[in-house]
């Protein structure tokens, strides 16, 4: 998020840019902080009320200044669809001179394609499998990008919790999301991931040729509640999103490969979760505990994605 702000601080030409993006919580924090008092940038965030942590909302909630944050009385790809309806929309676009922060952006991805590499140069002959927690498939296509471009890895597991579009297309070869479903792992609550395309695109559309590359579980938030102990028994602290990578991992690894799981959060931003499942206290970092007191400032609205253009042409 950092690398995607300084570019756009660097190369805009414009008298003011505004960011519109959806979140389904890790992004937010991210993309607010690094945008977080630039000139020239506005910052407009929509993420599912009461869906993601409290402290993940926290995070980029309470920031003010250019960061404005909306409370979507829906799911992320409620949020994901009113993003693109404005993006959509001639006059919003020439009126806030939009672009978006999240994984839409190709710029976001460029920046995560690099530490495919750094995984892949301390495992270099070429038997490394990749498990990635899975929502809206950003960072799976970053690591497809470094693959086709050269780093050493044999193949990826696509981890995903209860919102299975993914992994049922990749058996039935239909593609039929389904409502999303609330689950431990927040982040990755998505049923329509918008990135998809650009996973097909990297393979010409040959889902033959993606299937030997890219496979794919599925795991329950109670499989990952005991994917979260058994990492606790190797006394690494793991949150639901990292416990369901690693418990794709080790269903599919076999005997010749070596693996790596992707972690994309603190155990902290779930607390509540972490403390519940692993039955220990956990002491909260330095900016969580900055953040857990100060006020929410989002406006709450709908999920009617004409509303949302109207208030933007105000």
């Amino acid at each position: 998020a950092r690398f995607m702000a300084q570019c756009v601080k660097a190369f805009n030409d414009q008298a003011q840019v505004t960011i519109l993006t959806a979140t389904s919580g890790d992004t937010g924090a991210a993309v607010a902080h690094a945008f977080y008092k630039l000139p020239g940038i506005k910052v407009k965030i929509l993420y599912p009320q009461g869906k993601i942590s409290n402290l993940q909302e926290k995070l980029f909630c309470t920031l003010g200044e250019n960061i404005e944050t909306f409370a979507v009385e829906g799911d992320f790809d409620d949020c994901q669809r009113m993003v693109k309806a404005a993006f959509d929309a001639d006059e919003i676009r020439q009126k806030h001179n939009l672009t978006s922060a999240n994984s839409i952006n190709i710029s976001r991805l460029l920046a995560q394609v690099c530490y495919y590499f750094a995984a892949a140069s301390k495992y270099p002959d070429g038997n490394l499998v990749i498990s990635v927690p899975s929502g809206n498939f950003g960072n799976l296509t970053a690591g497809l990008i470094a693959k086709q471009i050269g780093a050493p890895i044999k193949r990826f597991v696509a981890a995903t919790n209860a919102n299975d579009t993914v992994p049922r297309y990749l058996i039935k070869q239909v593609w039929q999301p389904n409502k999303t479903v609330e689950t431990a792992s927040n982040a990755m609550d998505v049923s329509d991931p918008s990135n998809w395309p650009r996973v097909m695109a990297l393979f010409n559309n040959d889902l033959t040729a993606l299937k030997k590359v890219v496979s794919a579980s599925i795991k329950t938030d109670q499989q990952t509640y005991e994917a979260m102990a058994a990492l606790k028994q190797m006394d690494y602290l793991a949150e639901p999103h990292t416990a369901i990578a690693y418990a794709g991992l080790i269903e599919s690894l076999q005997a010749d490969e070596k693996g790596v799981f992707i972690s994309t959060a603190h155990p902290a931003k779930f607390i509540e979760t972490v403390e519940e499942v692993l039955d220990i206290k956990l002491s909260l970092p330095k900016v969580l505990k900055h953040v857990k007191d100060l006020n929410n400032l989002s406006a709450s609205i709908s999920n009617d994605a004409s509303k949302f253009n109207e208030l933007l042409l105000e």
